[in-house]
């Protein structure tokens, strides 16, 4: 069992999916609510939150929510409703430093500004909005 927390420690996340593969989303929301680009792990429905009066959840769009700790303000998970899929923010776990970045997503998004060394599998917007129809 993997376990992840906040800055605060108000909020932790558990999960038995392995936690030694990361993906990044270009996507415009990530990139406002992150700064720049989401870094995840891709949890599934394999997740126990504690602490759930410390998170304020934000419907980002109508076929996912994003959270973040309303304590110390640290971005939690994104969350698609159908299926039910966890992707949760990379850094809070401690494991994950040795994680491999495997896939990016709205790579057609990204700015000029940042570009990552390893060569990974990628999806434009459109190949998204298609596996979400």
């Amino acid at each position: 069992m993997h376990q992840g927390q906040c800055l605060c420690g108000s909020v932790k996340i558990l999960t038995n999916k392995p936690v030694d593969k990361v993906s990044a989303c270009h996507c415009g929301m990530c990139q406002k609510w992150n700064g720049g680009p989401g870094i995840s792990i891709d949890c599934g429905s394999d997740i126990k939150i504690e602490g759930d009066k410390s998170i304020t959840r934000f419907m980002s769009s109508s076929w996912a929510e994003r959270a973040f700790c309303n304590n110390c303000g640290t971005h939690l998970f994104y969350h698609l409703h159908s299926p039910s899929t966890y992707y949760v923010s990379a850094a809070l776990f401690d494991e994950s430093k040795d994680a491999k970045l495997s896939l990016q997503v709205y790579i057609d998004s990204k700015p000029k500004y940042y570009n990552f060394a390893e060569k990974t599998p990628t999806l434009t917007e459109q190949d998204i909005m298609n596996m979400m129809s």
